[in-house]
This record gives C-alpha cells, sequence and structure tokens, in this order.
C-alpha cells in the first residue's frame, strides 16, 4: 500500500505513558501495531498489516540513521535512535525508539520489535541540527544508497570527534 505522501508541517504530540509498539517480520513488514500505534500514526490496522514498516517514513529521517539502525539489529543488536515518524495525513511526530530483533528457536531472527516513547525535547533540540546537516548531505546524492553512504561517514566522523560511541551519544543527550 501506497499513501500519498503530502506533508502538512503539523506536529502530533503523545502522553508521557503512550508507548507505541509495532512488531515486523524480518523483511520490514508490519505484523503487529497496537492501538496507540494506529491512534498516532492515523492508520487503521487492516492499512498497516502486511505493509513495510516504512510506510510512516518521513522524508526528514536521515537514510543513513535507518541503515545503522537496521545493520545493528539484523546483527542481533538492540538500538534506540530519535526518529520522525509521518502520519497518514501528512503529520508528524518525533519518537525515541528502542528497537530490538525477537529470537525464535536456534538463537535466529525471527522479527524484530519496536517500542517508543516521547522523546526529551532537550535531545531533540541536539538531534534536529544534526539530523538537518545528514540530509543536506544525502540531498546531494540521488539513490538511497548513495544518499546514506554519503551521510553515515559524517555521522561517524562527528561520534568520533565527541569521543562517543553512538550508543553513547544517545544516552548522554537522552539523560
Amino acid at each position: 500500500m501506497k499513501t500519498e505522501m503530502t506533508l502538512t508541517g503539523n506536529e502530533q504530540f503523545f502522553q508521557e505513558d503512550d508507548l507505541i509498539v509495532s512488531k515486523t517480520d524480518t523483511k520490514g513488514r508490519i505484523i503487529y501495531a497496537n492501538q496507540t500505534f494506529l491512534r498516532i500514526a492515523d492508520f487503521k490496522e487492516s492499512e498497516v498489516i502486511g505493509q513495510a514498516h516504512n510506510i510512516i517514513r518521513h522524508p526528514s529521517m536521515p537514510r543513513c540513521v535507518f541503515r545503522f539502525l537496521w545493520e545493528r539489529i539484523e546483527a542481533g543488536h538492540e538500538v534506540f535512535a530519535y526518529v520522525v515518524n509521518r502520519c497518514k495525513n501528512g503529520d508528524h511526530y518525533w519518537v525515541f525508539a528502542h528497537v530490538t530483533p525477537t529470537f525464535g528457536q536456534n538463537n535466529r531472527i525471527v522479527g524484530y520489535h519496536s517500542s517508543r516513547r516521547v522523546p526529551k525535547p532537550e535531545a531533540l533540540n541536539i538531534i534536529k541540527p544534526l539530523y538537518a546537516e545528514l540530509l543536506a548531505i544525502e540531498a546531494k546524492h540521488y539513490t538511497p544508497r548513495e544518499q546514506w553512504q554519503a551521510s553515515l561517514p559524517v555521522l561517524v566522523k562527528k561520534l568520533e570527534g565527541m569521543g562517543l560511541s553512538y550508543d553513547e551519544f544517545i544516552f548522554k543527550i537522552c539523560a
């Protein structure tokens, strides 16, 4: 299912005690979405089940962050990340996401689980300019692959310049 990519510029907010949950198969197709996910993203369950999770991908989300996230979870590691998502009507909402692989028999990955909470505004004050810088780099390239290949080294270099791993950076700004 492809939805029309219209952007309103309107930000949606959700409550501190709301927990957005979704599960995907190993290809990133949604197999579960809780009611909070559906309410905030403004979708019906029938519109998301079986669809690629990127149905909510906002174009203001740097491709390199998703590339990094997928590399980590496919390798069996959990990831915490700040993500801007798109609602069906073109609004957007920010989340602090915790994405983990789901393991089945023989310790094989059988899917992925994402829990998302309200992000701290102070963290977004750091993330938004960083993402804007990465997006500016990506905008100079045509294909998604070229985009993340150009921006990911910049992200890595920034982290190295701070003397922090990605995880240390994320937890430092959310503390």
